[in-house]
């Protein structure tokens, strides 16, 4: 397989499923997670190098100390809400950090650029694109003319799940046997809410929901 990828690896359920995804098409090689300070970071870490290890790639983590002095919601701030009834566009914007996704998205082109990869993974997908702009089809068309010009490598952005839902997405994970019993998609430290997965957050309603809708229920005793 000449192909060869970087993944952005938070430890959540999109970024592993997406690795699953992705190996039929490249080799990928290296894993960065980001530690800017977010209530999980510690567990998304801890998440992020298990599945790197499982899948034999190199595990880099990024600290943006400059990212948490900028941000100040619920993502990152433990005396901030981070219970909502349903994901929607109030609890998007409670965990909205600016230009996440496209500083990632850079640094990781810096890594191609560098190191020569031909593609920057990403765990985009077509649920989350409804309330995150930069999880749509549109944003990653844009970030991909980018780095035709910031990088001599050019290295093209993948998305193995830009079109799917996330119980299709569970689905998926069932299919490629992605090992998920070392995910960590809930917002909350396992500090603050006593739970790996607190149950209450818009990345575990989301993952809850689509456990319910997928083709094997049972995985909710794993989380939850």
């Amino acid at each position: 397989m000449s192909k060869r990828a970087v993944v952005l690896l938070s430890g959540g359920l999109d970024s592993l499923v997406s690795v699953a995804a992705a190996s039929e098409y490249c080799k990928v090689e290296l894993a960065l997670t980001f530690d800017y300070s977010q209530r999980a970071f510690e567990e998304e870490i801890e998440a992020a190098a298990q599945i790197s290890e499982f899948y034999n790639i190199e595990h880099r983590v990024i600290k943006l100390p400059f990212l948490a002095e900028i941000t100040n919601n619920a993502l990152t701030n433990a005396s901030r809400n981070l219970d909502f009834e349903k994901p929607d566009e109030a609890s998007a914007r409670a965990v909205w950090v600016p230009n996440r996704n496209g500083l990632f998205l850079n640094i990781a082109a810096s890594f191609s650029d560098a190191y020569g990869f031909d593609y920057i993974i990403i765990g985009a997908n077509k649920e989350e694109a409804g309330t995150f702009s930069d999880n749509s089809a549109e944003f990653l068309k844009v970030a991909d003319g980018f780095f035709e010009y910031s990088t001599l490598k050019h290295p093209k952005i993948l998305a193995p799940l830009e079109k799917l839902e996330k119980y299709e997405i569970i689905n998926l994970a069932v299919e490629k046997k992605a090992p998920l019993e070392y995910l960590k998609s809930c917002y909350n430290s396992k500090k603050i809410s006593g739970l790996k997965h607190c149950g209450k957050c818009e990345s575990c309603r989301r993952l809850r929901d689509a456990i319910l809708k997928s083709v094997n229920k049972d995985l909710i005793k794993l989380f939850f």
